[in-house]
C-alpha cells in the first residue's frame, strides 16, 4: 500500500467552452453583448463599492431549474402545489442567514435592498409618518427619504448629516432632531459612509423618543458577517441588507428582525403586501452565498478587503488627495477630487473609464456641485480583492489613477495607463475556468 501522505493529486479544472454555448447558437445578439461585458469586466478594474464578482456556484444556482417555479407564500404555506423542493431551499437560506448574523428571524424574499427597506416602512408606518434618516449627500441612500424616491414621497423624512470638521455623524444632532420631530422610525446606515456607526447610541436615541430603529447594512453585510464590523442586530429592531456588494452573492435583499411580532409584520409586508412570487433561483443563489460567507476563508477575504481599503487611503494621502473623514473603517473611501485636483467627480469618472478603471462619481458632504456632476468619487475594494489584489497592487493602482486624474486631457498618458491596467488585469482574471470569449 502506498503512503497516502506521499500521493499527489492533480487538481482538475473543468473549462467552460464558450463555443458550446446554447445562447451563442440561439441568440447571437445577446451573446455578443454578454461577450463584451465579460471582456469589460475581465480586462478592466472594478472599483465601484457596491459591486463584486460572484462564485461559479452562485452563478450556477442563479441559472438553475428553480427559475421555473412559482412559489407565492412562504415555506409550508404556499399558494401553489409542487413546492416541496423550493421550501427546502428557502428554509436553508433562512437558517443560514440567521446563523450568519446571529439573528432570530429572517426574510430572504426581497428582490433588492430598496424593496427590503420599503417592506420595513410598510410594516410599521402609515403614509406621512415622520422618520429620521441620513441625508444622501452625507452618505445615506435614496430610500432613506430622498424626495425623488418613494420613501421621501410617502413619508415625512427629516435628515441628519455629518459634522463639517470630522465629516462623521453628529450624534448630538441626531438626538436633538429626534426630540424635536418625534419620528416613528429612525434609519441609519448608508451607501457612501466610510466609518463605523454607533448602533448602541442610535438605539438609545430611538428608545428616548419611542421610535423603531432600522439599520441598513447593505454595504457592510460581508464585513459584519465576518465579524470585522459591529453587528447592528444587537441594537436594531430591523436590519436590511443586500446579498451583492461585500457579501459577494447574487443581486437581492434580505431583512432581519428581532421579535416574532416584528417578523410577522415583515413577512406580511413582503407577501402579499408588495411582492408576488419570490425569485426562487435567486434565493437558491442567496443560500449558496450564505454558506460561502460562513466559511473561514470568507473572513480572510474580508480582512484583505479592509487592508486594501486602508492601503488606498494611505497611498492617496501621500499624493495629496483629500479623503472624506480622513480615512475609512470599511470597504470604501470617498475622495474630494475637486479640492484635490480641481476636477469634478463626473470628469474623473469619465476619464478613468478611458483607462479601463471603473469608479463612480459621488456627492460629498456639503457638496456645491449637482448629483450628476459632484465634487467627489467613491472607491471600493470588494471586487478587486475577490480577484486577488493585495496592498501592493492597490498602491500601484493609485499611481495609475493619479496619472490619469492629473493629466485628464492628455490622451497619451491615458492610453499608456490603459496598457498598464490591462497588464495588471491579466495577472488576476475574474474567472479562471472560462475560456477566453
Amino acid at each position: 500500500m502506498p503512503n497516502k501522505k506521499n500521493v499527489k493529486t492533480k487538481e482538475v479544472v473543468v473549462k467552460y467552452n464558450v463555443s458550446e454555448s446554447t445562447l451563442k447558437q440561439s441568440d447571437r445578439e445577446i451573446f455578443n453583448i454578454m461577450k463584451k461585458e465579460y471582456k469589460r469586466e475581465n480586462l478592466g478594474i472594478e472599483l465601484i463599492a457596491s459591486e463584486n464578482i460572484v462564485s461559479r456556484a452562485v452563478m450556477e444556482a442563479q441559472g438553475s431549474i428553480f427559475t421555473n417555479k412559482y412559489a407565492e407564500g412562504y415555506p409550508n404555506k404556499r399558494y401553489y402545489g409542487g413546492c416541496i423542493n423550493v421550501d427546502e431551499v428557502e428554509t436553508l437560506a433562512i437558517e443560514r442567514l440567521k446563523k450568519l448574523f446571529d439573528a432570530p428571524f429572517a426574510n430572504v424574499q426581497p428582490h433588492s435592498g430598496s424593496q427590503a427597506n420599503m417592506a420595513v416602512y410598510m410594516s410599521v408606518l402609515q403614509n406621512s409618518d415622520t422618520c429620521l434618516g441620513l441625508s444622501l449627500d452625507c452618505g445615506g441612500h435614496l430610500t432613506h427619504g430622498h424626495k425623488v424616491n418613494f420613501s421621501g414621497a410617502n413619508y415625512n423624512f427629516i435628515h441628519y448629516g455629518v459634522n463639517k470638521e470630522t465629516m462623521q455623524i453628529d450624534y448630538d444632532e441626531v438626538l436633538n432632531l429626534a426630540k424635536k420631530h418625534k419620528p416613528k422610525l429612525i434609519v441609519t446606515g448608508g451607501s457612501a459612509y466610510p466609518r463605523f456607526i454607533d448602533f448602541k447610541r442610535f438605539r438609545e436615541i430611538a428608545d428616548e423618543v419611542n421610535a423603531y430603529l432600522l439599520v441598513d447594512q447593505a454595504h457592510i453585510s460581508g464585513l459584519v458577517a465576518a465579524k470585522l464590523h459591529p453587528n447592528p442586530i444587537e441594537y436594531a429592531h430591523f436590519v436590511t441588507g443586500t446579498t451583492h456588494k461585500t457579501l459577494r452573492g447574487p443581486r437581492g435583499g434580505y431583512i432581519l428582525s428581532t421579535t416574532e411580532e416584528l417578523a410577522k409584520k415583515i413577512d406580511k409586508s413582503i407577501f402579499p403586501g408588495m411582492q408576488g412570487g419570490p425569485l426562487m433561483h435567486i434565493i437558491a443563489a442567496k443560500a449558496v452565498c450564505f454558506k460561502e460567507a460562513l466559511d473561514k476563508k470568507f473572513i480572510k477575504y474580508q480582512e484583505q478587503v479592509l487592508k486594501n481599503a486602508n492601503a488606498f487611503v494611505k497611498a492617496f494621502k501621500e499624493k495629496g488627495y483629500y479623503i472624506i473623514s480622513d480615512g475609512t473603517d470599511t470597504h470604501l473611501l470617498l475622495i474630494d477630487v475637486k479640492k484635490s485636483r480641481n476636477i469634478t467627480g463626473d470628469k474623473a469618472e469619465k476619464t478613468l473609464d478611458k483607462a479601463h478603471i471603473t469608479i463612480n462619481k459621488n456627492t460629498i458632504p456639503y457638496d456645491t456641485e449637482s448629483p450628476m456632476v459632484t465634487s467627489g468619487i467613491r472607491i471600493g475594494t470588494p471586487a478587486i480583492t475577490t480577484r486577488g489584489f493585495k496592498e501592493k497592487d492597490c498602491i500601484e493602482l493609485v499611481k495609475y489613477i493619479d496619472d490619469v486624474l492629473t493629466n485628464c486631457d492628455d490622451e497619451k498618458t491615458i492610453n499608456a495607463t490603459a496598457k498598464k491596467v490591462l497588464a495588471l488585469c491579466k495577472k488576476y482574471p475574474i474567472y479562471k475556468y472560462i475560456d477566453e470569449m
